[in-house]
């Protein structure tokens, strides 16, 4: 049985269950003439909950008080498309994407640009999720009329990477932050043009993609696999050099020491795109 204690819009309500554990139901309609003690009708296939089991999301919570039920709504189509794109996500993603979107709306609305430096690497690195952004943006300004620009579909993207279930769980932010740096050292020192639509680079940004996420998750190859680097540095000399340098990058900017095995495998990569 879910007891109501707050209506925060007409499509979100804070329950309490008879443990005293509390989530976020969220239902179009939901909290419209709701009153606090009220018992919520059986739950349907259109309702989510949220559970709550920390401060930042209570105080979350208390800011969907204040954002207009459409942009509840909106997250809820978002999502709906996302799953129908194969991506599973944590139920959290309706009170971190709703609040997003009202901001960026808001941010629109008084002028503000805020420029997403890394929406080329998001559109290569998580084409999904971009795809699934691009079409939020649709919908949000059919709803609303706020014609957001198109890098914003990175930064829902953002979103949706963070809250996929079974990922590692590692900011999206930073690992995106970190293939922009790489694919930067790689294109001046290594003489690579990165281009999205060839296979080589599609690979390599992949590499980087679980280079990254393995890095931040503290998952990278301990052992050092002195054959292939050793191949590596007979052969492709140059694309050994511009490994070493993003191994020095890693280890100065983020302290992370990086294996022969690690820097073989992104010379093959660079290699194979130097090549290309």
């Amino acid at each position: 049985m879910q007891i109501i204690k707050k209506v925060l819009n007409s499509s979100v309500v804070l329950v309490e269950d008879e443990r005293g554990v509390e989530r976020v139901l969220l239902g179009k309609g939901i909290g419209f003439g709701a009153k606090p003690g009220a018992t919520v009708a059986p739950e349907d296939t259109d309702r989510v909950f949220v559970a709550l089991d920390d401060a930042d999301q209570r105080n979350l919570v208390e800011l969907l008080a204040q954002i207009p039920a459409e942009f509840v709504e909106l997250t809820r189509a978002i999502v709906m498309d996302a799953e129908g794109s194969g991506i599973q996500l944590d139920p959290h993603i309706y009170l971190t994407l709703t609040d997003h979107l009202h901001f960026a709306v808001e941010r629109l609305r008084r002028g503000l640009r805020v420029t997403n430096r890394l929406a080329w690497e998001v559109r290569t690195v998580y084409p999904t999720e971009h795809e699934v952004g691009l079409r939020a943006l649709a919908l949000l300004r059919e709803r609303t009329g706020a014609a957001l620009p198109d890098e914003e579909a990175a930064n829902i993207a953002f979103h949706l990477v963070n809250s996929e279930v079974g990922r590692p769980a590692v900011d999206s932010m930073r690992v995106v932050g970190l293939i922009s740096d790489i694919s930067t050292i790689v294109t001046h020192s290594g003489g690579v043009a990165l281009d999205a639509d060839d296979l080589h680079t599609r690979r390599f940004l992949t590499h980087l993609q679980f280079f990254a996420e393995r890095l931040f998750s503290d998952r990278l190859a301990a052992q050092d696999d002195d054959l292939l680097f050793a191949t590596m540095t007979a052969k492709h000399p140059r694309a050994v050099a511009t490994a070493e340098r993003i191994r020095a990058f890693v280890l100065r900017e983020h302290r992370v020491a990086i294996s022969d095995e690690e820097v073989g495998y992104l010379a093959l990569h660079i290699a194979r795109a130097q090549s290309s």
